[in-house]
């Protein structure tokens, strides 16, 4: 079983990942042209902020204290986040759909490594609340409109998962006890890269939901 210390730092991994979520999710609500699309990003914000809390519960008690947890991550998350800074309604739509899913198929991954009880919380934390079906069709009925659009969104959907991976990289060197976890979960070196491997394939199966192909 993984040590307690590399259980903390998951669920603060993922909690600040959620944390984050909702402040810019929040914050792309304002970017949408209707009412409608507003509502429904803010809702997923809200949704977001509700799993925090979640996980910020589980680091208590498992001894833990949220901000401490979170601490180490917050640098390799915000430096995605203003690399991916979304300049248009569909950008956010797609980041909403795409680049939170490739962090979501990573820790649902990793959500097998770990004791049952915080592995069932992390994948409950991990539920799509509609995402998909709203990206989906935001995104399908504007390029419908404006098939020119399709392939400046397709080159997004890649920068999402391009600086999802470099900066996944990052923790997991300056935090031996993720990658150990990573290594010990997956079996060796090989296991960690067909676990990208699915990641990445995943993320070609959203865009194509998107029509767009990678």
């Amino acid at each position: 079983m993984p040590s307690d210390d590399a259980v903390i730092d998951l669920l603060g991994a993922l909690a600040y990942g959620e944390l984050s979520a909702f402040d810019h999710l929040a914050d792309d609500a304002g970017l949408a042209p209707t009412l409608a699309g507003r509502v429904r990003m803010s809702e997923l914000a809200a949704t977001e902020f509700g799993h925090y809390r979640q996980l910020a519960d589980r680091i208590t008690e498992l001894g833990g204290t949220p901000a401490e947890a979170m601490a180490p991550f917050v640098a390799a998350l915000e430096t995605y986040h203003s690399i991916t800074k979304p300049s248009t309604w569909l950008e956010s739509v797609v980041k909403a759909y795409v680049g939170y899913g490739i962090a979501e198929d990573f820790y649902r991954e990793v959500a097998a490594f770990v004791p049952d009880e915080t592995g069932k919380l992390i994948r409950d934390v991990l539920t799509d609340a509609g995402r998909a079906e709203f990206a989906v069709r935001e995104v399908q009925e504007a390029v419908a409109e404006q098939p020119s659009i399709a392939g400046r969104l397709a080159l997004w959907g890649r920068r999402l998962v391009g600086e999802a991976i470099s900066q996944t990289q990052h923790v997991l060197a300056d935090r031996d006890s993720l990658m150990l976890l990573l290594v010990e979960g997956t079996g060796d070196l090989t296991g960690v890269a067909a676990l990208i491997t699915r990641i990445t394939d995943r993320h070609g199966e959203r865009m194509a939901s998107l029509g767009m192909n990678e």
